[in-house]
């Protein structure tokens, strides 16, 4: 669990008032000393100095599509338990040492009693859960079309996994009915919503219409617009588009408006599986809604160039006074590396991972164009600050 740093600058505020001397006899008059000019001009700069703004920041990572295919959990199995933490070794300097690390988790955790399984249906082992905490992400989004896989039971088994656990926030799912969640740290308040398009065919309960939160402009409008008040920042997971196209759809990019039009202050999307471009769309109140299209899978095993190739979402959050802003956008190029009898999977940022670990990667076997080169090539064309290294490593809560 992330620790909450609050560090608060007291700044001193020395100010030179003239008061009225003391009366005095003329003979003491010579022993009064007079005022320099010196004096009086020091006095003059201290009167007129102003207080500053003490200047607070709140680092943010996320992760795209965790999409854990049968092959991948079953070749981490040991014994009669399921150890997914050296998925996630090479990035967990980077999740946690982010404020809030936000992850797509694509599939639910409804137990052993559904049957463990894969593509089409999923359900992952519940072990997963905490690796991913352990990890350093507490930030989950479930509002995805695998949400309903193991039906209303499995996914209400799933949040109340995610309760067990300290510091773990889940969006776009809920058992209570309230869409929102709002996060609070280093005097920073952050909103969230998530939406996904479907749900693979699955409906939703007629006893819980919102337990998972669907794109609907109407129910977003009045979801967003009652939220807008009550955070400095707003932040919209969406769960949208064309899989596998590596451009945004004209329904992604008319959604991305809707949301700017609301004000929103970053969208995060995912579920194409591949890497979609960056953009910086106009918003009413004369501010910019950050929008990242996709950004790919985290983990799988789906073996096309196009979907090995992920990337960390990075910003900073700052507030400075009645000053909001993001600053340092970018994107971290983050590699899902499974050797060629589907074991050793792990995640690795670009900046990390090497070419003898290529040679020896599943995807090698058929497509040749699996470099690095590609991978630098990709991440030259999404618009957008490509990060080649631990932007959180001397990250501080205030300035």
């Amino acid at each position: 669990m992330k620790r909450i740093i609050l560090i608060s600058f007291v700044i001193i505020f020395f100010s030179c008032a003239h008061t009225q001397p003391p009366a005095v006899h003329e003979d003491e008059l010579s022993t009064i000393p007079q005022p320099r000019s010196e004096d009086s001009e020091v006095s003059h700069v201290h009167e007129t100095e102003e207080e500053k703004p003490v200047r607070y920041t709140l680092t943010f990572l996320a992760a795209g599509d965790n999409l854990l295919h049968e092959t991948v959990y079953k070749s981490l199995k040991t014994g009669d338990s399921y150890n997914f933490l050296p998925v996630y070794a090479e990035i967990k300097d980077l999740a946690e040492k982010a404020d809030l690390a936000f992850i797509n988790q694509e599939t639910v955790m409804a137990g052993e009693k559904y049957g463990f399984s894969g593509y089409p249906s999923f359900n992952t082992p519940r072990e997963l859960a905490s690796a991913l905490a352990e990890t350093g992400f507490n930030l989950i989004n479930h509002a995805n079309n695998h949400a309903m896989d193991m039906g209303e039971e499995g996914l209400l088994a799933t949040l109340d996994l995610w309760d067990s656990i300290s510091g773990v926030t889940v969006l776009g799912t809920q058992n209570s009915g309230i869409k929102h969640r709002i996060i609070t740290m280093n005097n920073i308040t952050l909103g969230f919503l998530g939406y996904t398009y479907g749900l693979n065919g699955h409906t939703l309960p007629d006893s819980k219409p919102d337990l998972v939160s669907l794109i609907n402009r109407k129910n977003m409008a009045e979801d967003i617009d009652a939220l807008r008040p009550l955070c400095d920042f707003l932040v919209v997971s969406m769960h949208w588009g064309d899989e596998y196209v590596t451009e945004p759809s004209p329904y992604q990019t008319g959604l991305a408006a809707f949301l700017a039009e609301h004000n929103v202050d970053l969208v995060i999307g995912h579920h194409s599986h591949v890497l979609q471009r960056f953009e910086s769309l106009p918003r009413p109140d004369g501010k910019n809604t950050l929008c990242f299209y996709s950004l790919g899978n985290f983990v799988s095993h789906q073996r096309q160039k196009e979907r090995i190739l992920g990337a960390l979402l990075c910003v900073t959050f700052v507030k400075e006074g009645e000053e909001l802003s993001i600053s340092d956008p970018g994107l971290i190029p983050v590699v899902c590396h499974f050797d060629q009898s589907l074991a050793d999977t792990k995640v690795y940022p670009l900046y990390s991972y090497t070419e003898e670990l290529l040679k020896n990667h599943r995807g090698r076997i058929n497509d040749n164009d699996l470099t690095i080169d590609y991978f630098h090539s990709v991440m030259n064309g999404l618009q957008t600050n490509v990060i080649m290294g631990n932007p959180f490593a001397d990250s501080a809560a205030a300035e």
